[in-house]
């Protein structure tokens, strides 16, 4: 079936903004003698408040201490870190092949629009998107499949003829649930996590153009 339209996670697919926040929480447990595992930190990956790392900290340590003051200053030092964060390799070279193909394109996140939009504005492209879904957007966030379907409503192509584009196991386990396929885009978080729902999993987007993808795709179990 002709694929139509392309849909992008952004957090770890575009731009790897899941290294820095992961690697500060894991900071922060280990000043207070602590250690933040991959084990418990993938709830939070590719979703929106299953997880709360001050609230687990302050569970583990047993002291009182103002949650939202260690939150802004972890999100602060999280935010210097990704201002250096270049785009990742071949997310525009992809894009812009399939805008060059005739195909819609999205960005679907359980962030929120301004954390999206802004960063998207920041490396200049934003114009290379029809549409940015956000968690402010929908009900529920991935795992479940109200992001993805959202974006294939916006867009006015159907769910079966999108491809999504992500890099974590509730990402992909959103797209099946909105019955797409689905391009498995590890960064370095996620790279140790089963990706085995995906249709294809790819090292990095540099590594193939977009039709050897679509291809592949289509030779997919």
């Amino acid at each position: 079936m002709r694929i139509e339209a392309l849909i992008l996670d952004f957090d770890g697919l575009i731009l790897d903004t899941e290294s820095p926040i992961f690697e500060e929480w894991q900071a922060t447990f280990r000043a207070r003698g602590h250690e933040l595992g991959l084990d418990v930190w993938q709830h939070a990956l590719g979703t929106h408040g299953t997880y709360d790392p001050c609230a687990h900290l302050a569970e583990l340590t047993g002291e009182s201490f103002d949650q939202e003051a260690l939150r802004e200053e972890v999100r602060a030092r999280n935010l210097v870190r990704c201002e250096a964060q270049p785009l990742l390799p071949g997310v525009r070279d992809r894009v812009e092949e399939g805008r060059a193909a005739g195909m819609k394109t999205a960005v679907a996140s359980s962030s929120s629009s301004m954390w999206v939009e802004g960063w998207l504005e920041r490396h200049g492209i934003r114009h290379l998107f029809d549409t940015v879904c956000s968690r402010d957007h929908v009900e529920r966030v991935k795992p479940a499949p109200d992001l993805f379907l959202l974006a294939a409503m916006r867009l006015e192509v159907a769910p079966e003829r999108c491809v999504v584009f992500e890099d974590s196991p509730n990402g992909i386990r959103a797209a099946r649930a909105a019955g797409m396929r689905c391009v498995a885009v590890p960064n370095p978080v996620t790279r140790t996590l089963p990706l085995e729902d995906a249709d294809l999993v790819l090292v990095s987007l540099a590594e193939r153009p977009l039709a050897f993808i679509l291809a592949a795709l289509e030779t997919a179990p």
